[in-house]
């Protein structure tokens, strides 16, 4: 069984950097992550949004921004496993935890860091007519390349930010959108709602009933009035339904971690209620302080937890170790 210094559970931005961190203090460090693509909600929610909120980008792409993370993340050659899930934890005699995955590996670690944001990612989807058996083929529920709709007739689903900015975003590049709305009220913000009339064709009150296709592709969509239930059919080549995401912790609830809803309760060291484990990010909160589902915040987050864990491993190692840009005192690329 292969014995590691500490596991990271999620491959998103914090447990990115979680990775680099650990392993630039020399640890021997795996990540493990659900997603068959590293990033987390970067690739999976919005890799063509631009990020705002990072130190040192007064805006990066979403996506480029989960590249520059993973190569950061493999300079000192972690160990990483996607597509594959931490379900069960264990404790050995000699006080360290096998972590057991859904694939049926067995890994023997020192410490975990849990940074699983909001934890196993699925669409919300609608149930409709169609929609199933489109899924990939025309019906999407996030947008991975704003290329792969250059001249498209889209139909977007959902009164949300998130729709609302796909609207926005594709508008430039498609041959036409269309945006319906169960409701007359959008989530999204105001300006953003003022410039979607201004760009896309909108049905407030609508749902989506069916997508209709030849087998290989979508081509039609039929909507209706949910106040009337009039219907109308709309040539389409791709639906967009964005209604959410799911996030699901499989087992780690029962790992005896205390929780407060969905959130892991840590200190101010980012340590849980165990001995040896971890939260950072948006996974953790920290007792008595503010929460903010920020990357920036999580990066510090992290950096403290690896800190304190190499501390945890090796006493007389110092929590601080100096500034990385002192690599002398860590490891050379």
């Amino acid at each position: 069984m292969s014995e590691y210094d500490m596991i990271i559970v999620g491959g998103g931005p914090v447990g990115l950097f979680g990775a680099f961190y650990a392993t630039l203090r020399d640890m021997k460090v795996l990540l493990i992550d659900s997603q068959d693509e590293l990033g987390g909600q970067l690739v999976t929610l919005y890799p063509e949004k631009i990020v705002y909120d990072v130190g040192g980008y007064p805006g990066i792409l979403a996506y480029d921004l989960a590249i520059k993370l993973v190569e950061q993340a493999k300079m000192f050659s972690p160990d990483i496993r996607t597509k594959e899930w931490a379900d069960i934890l264990d404790k050995t005699s000699d006080g360290m935890y096998v972590i057991k995955t859904d694939k049926g590996n067995q890994f023997k670690t020192k410490t975990v860091l849990l940074a699983i944001g909001l934890g196993r990612l699925s669409p919300s989807r609608l149930g409709a007519k169609g929609e199933l058996e489109y899924e990939n083929k025309g019906v999407y529920y996030t947008v991975r390349r704003k290329k792969d709709f250059e001249g498209k007739n889209i139909l977007i689903v959902g009164g949300g930010d998130s729709a609302v900015d796909w609207a926005l975003t594709l508008a430039p590049v498609a041959k036409s959108v269309t945006l319906i709305h169960r409701r007359d009220q959008f989530r999204a913000h105001e300006r953003s709602v003022k410039e979607l009339y201004q760009v896309a064709k909108v049905y407030t009150w609508h749902e989506l009933k069916e997508v209709k296709g030849d087998g290989q592709r979508v081509t039609q969509a039929t909507i209706f009035d949910n106040r009337t239930k009039d219907e109308k059919t709309i040539d389409v080549d791709a639906v967009i339904i964005s209604i959410g995401h799911k996030g699901d912790l499989g087992n780690i609830p029962k790992w005896g971690i205390n929780m407060k809803g969905r959130d892991i309760l840590t200190n101010t060291k980012m340590e849980t209620n165990l001995p040896g484990i971890y939260a950072s990010g948006d996974i953790a909160q920290v007792e008595g302080a503010p929460k903010l589902a920020l990357i920036a915040v999580g990066f510090g987050q992290v950096a403290i937890a690896t800190s304190v864990a190499k501390k945890y491993i090796d006493p007389n190692a110092s929590v601080f170790a100096g500034h990385s840009s002192e690599m002398d005192k860590f490891k050379k690329p």
